[in-house]
């Protein structure tokens, strides 16, 4: 089996246990891995400089949203928010252009603070919201993850979408652990079938929630790491 290992919600809050995690994946013979940045926090200067050191021993620095915090209005956002997301998925919030306008600051961002600049790009919850096909073709990005998959742009009105396996491990209550133990089993049995890479998406607090044997085992069985950029 081939996956993909990507670290979420790398702030200047979370930098320390996300760090910890890379450890925690190079003694397992992981490969550096893609870290979803989230822009819009109060970053220091030290704190960019360590970024910068990560790039430089090989992860990929990825966009993934701007605040990372909404307060949802829509009923919509309001079931997600309950169900899956709690308060992160700031794009369902947004109309169209508005997302799009989000895209274009949180690459920008990279760019401001001379770091590699990113062509992938993960909404918070996965959730990239309501956006036109022709502001998604103005999308700044050459790739977006969703949660059924990847969006491939090209500049054109209809992008190239690939589904591929999902896994996550944020499980903070027996309710979610119940549901994702399950879930990821399933996704990795769809892997197999499929023969496509499965997406192994870790959280910053994972290593101290209840899927941490999972989690493990679910790396140990991978047979081939690659890059979202070899997709």
């Amino acid at each position: 089996m081939q996956a993909l290992v990507s670290i979420h919600d790398l702030m200047p809050e979370t930098m320390d246990q996300v760090e910890t995690i890379l450890v925690w994946l190079k003694e397992r013979s992981v490969p550096p891995a893609t870290l979803l940045i989230v822009p819009g926090k109060p970053w220091s200067v030290s704190q960019i400089d360590r970024l910068r050191k990560l790039a430089d021993h090989g992860h990929t620095l990825a966009a993934h949203g701007w605040h990372h915090h909404t307060h949802p209005r829509k009923l919509y956002h309001r079931i997600h928010a309950r169900l899956i997301s709690r308060n992160v998925a700031e794009h369902l919030d947004l109309d169209s252009q508005n997302v799009l306008g989000l895209l274009h600051r949180s690459r920008e961002w990279f760019r401001q603070n001379a770091l590699p600049l990113p062509d992938f790009y993960v909404p918070p919850a996965w959730a990239l919201g309501s956006i036109s096909p022709a502001d998604l073709a103005a999308a700044p990005f050459q790739m977006i993850e969703t949660t059924r998959g990847i969006l491939f742009l090209s500049g054109v009105q209809k992008p190239r979408f690939e589904k591929l396996p999902l896994t996550g491990y944020e499980a903070d209550t027996s309710l979610r652990e119940f549901f994702l133990r399950h879930w990821n089993s399933s996704q990795a049995r769809k892997a197999i079938r499929t023969r496509k890479p499965l997406r192994i998406s870790i959280h910053p607090n994972d290593l101290q929630l209840h899927l941490t044997n999972q989690l493990d085992q679910q790396i140990r069985n991978v047979k081939q790491f690659i890059d979202y950029t070899s997709l």
